[in-house]
């Protein structure tokens, strides 16, 4: 006989106690503990193992099988390509576009696909197909189901090549006596699927929906059991939508992919250098060109800054898509060092399109921004910058920097600044490179 226990889970984190608290002791969300029923049997069971012990020396590497899809950022941000098998988790804010991006992948596959929705009808995903307007895959099929019994029992009728569920949160067993979207139903569902994945080799997509944090709702164990997590990530007043990798089995999770959502669905942005810098018709004080890398990529980012004298007591700090905590550390930099009196202005600063990076070669592109607006004098159009700045004005080396010039010589930009402490190779670059030390220099060579 099976003996039934209850216990209280917390809908945020995932946390189980034994009794009922107003409080979660592990993420300190109040009223989230939710009383569930588990299962557990007293049943004593053989022990047999098919593996055995082996030496890591005598274990034949074997690569991965891999299903090259139709997107080229998609294969970049996996690592190639999809491995059979694997089981990836995709989350993202509501309306961002991941049931979108899952769509036009299996209407451009080549592969019989198993499309699952517990959240729309299948006459709403054909009319969001058809807007699409993509190719059309004779091997698309689509089942509008929650029961997660039924879901794997079709699948393994239909042996699909390639499966998407749409959403996890949705689906329900009948093991579980709880509401669909709890952490119990979650992880039991997250279970059974992952076991299908592994034993037919067929790769599952799973879309998660996610907290008012950013975190993807459910178990945290959620994220260690499957094989990637991505994260599709953007503001949706602006057009453009990356896709990044927080965790991937099978490669790097430093690429990053770069869509943009346009009437007609999700499209690739091949060099995001070229649209994320805005053609001006005349110089204006305030902007200057970064240089950054994402992964690999390199790419260019245009920095805007505001500085006006403070109309209230308290100068005002504020930065989009830049640490506002580094702008301060930048901001202190520039007026212990270089002697600019800051103290008394309000500083805004913006990255453009949305994007949001942590890079620290973006430090340079920034000090020149404010110190453009500061003066009011234009930075030249030609000009870009990549270095990082230190606490004592030096300004520091940044990985990749070859990479990094040679993006911006493709991209027609006659002057980078770095730091002279960085290594270039003995060959000529079409771009002349600016080498300085210290801060007080980068001010004197810049303006």
């Amino acid at each position: 006989m099976a003996k039934l226990k209850t216990l209280y889970f917390c809908q945020n984190c995932g946390a189980q106690y034994s009794q009922w608290h107003g409080q979660c002791k592990t993420c300190g969300e109040w009223n989230t503990l939710v009383e569930e029923i588990v299962e557990k049997t007293t049943k004593s069971v053989a022990v047999k193992s098919k593996s055995s012990i082996i030496n890591i020396i005598e274990v034949e590497a074997i690569e991965e099988p891999r299903i090259i899809t139709p997107s080229e950022e998609l294969n970049r941000v996996l690592g190639g390509g999809i491995v059979l098998g694997s089981v990836t988790l995709i989350g993202g804010e509501p309306g961002i576009g991941k049931s979108t991006l899952l769509l036009q992948l299996a209407l451009k596959m080549k592969k019989k696909i198993l499309y699952v929705s517990g959240e729309e009808s299948a006459s709403q995903i054909k009319m969001r197909a058809d807007r699409l307007a993509e190719v059309k895959n004779p091997n698309c099929f689509l089942f509008t189901e929650t029961s997660l019994e039924k879901i794997i029992h079709e699948a393994q009728k239909l042996v699909p090549d390639f499966m998407i569920i749409d959403s996890i949160q949705t689906l329900q067993s009948q093991l579980i006596e709880s509401s669909p979207g709890t952490v119990s139903q979650i992880r039991e569902c997250s279970n059974e699927i992952i076991k299908f994945a592994k034993e037919n080799n067929i790769p599952v997509f799973l879309v998660g929906h996610i907290t008012k944090d950013g975190q993807i709702a459910g178990p945290k164990v959620l994220e260690h059991m499957v094989d990637v997590v991505l994260n599709f990530d953007g503001d949706r007043n602006h057009l453009f939508r990356l896709l990044r990798a927080n965790k991937n089995r099978f490669g790097s999770t430093s690429e990053i992919g770069i869509y943009e959502m346009i009437s007609s669905g999700l499209k690739e942005i091949k060099n995001p250098s070229e649209i994320l810098i805005t053609k001006k018709f005349e110089e204006l004080s305030g902007n200057s060109v970064a240089v950054t890398l994402e992964g690999n990529r390199p790419m260019l980012l245009e920095i805007q800054a505001l500085v006006s004298t403070a109309v209230y007591g308290t100068p005002q700090r504020s930065s989009t898509g830049f640490d506002s905590k580094r702008l301060n550390m930048l901001l202190a930099v520039l007026e212990k060092r270089a002697g600019f009196q800051l103290g008394s202005k309000d500083v805004f600063l913006n990255i453009t399109g949305g994007i949001k990076t942590d890079d620290p070669a973006l430090d340079l592109a920034v000090v020149a921004s404010i110190l453009s607006s500061n003066e009011d004098i234009a930075i030249s159009e030609h000009y870009c910058f990549a270095g990082e700045i230190g606490l004592s004005g030096e300004i520091r080396p940044v990985a990749q920097v070859e990479q990094r010039i040679t993006e911006a010589e493709k991209l027609g930009y006659e002057k980078i600044f770095i730091s002279n402490l960085n290594k270039l190779p003995k060959k000529k670059f079409g771009i002349k490179v600016e080498e300085i030390s210290k801060i007080e220099d980068f001010v004197e060579s810049l303006f």
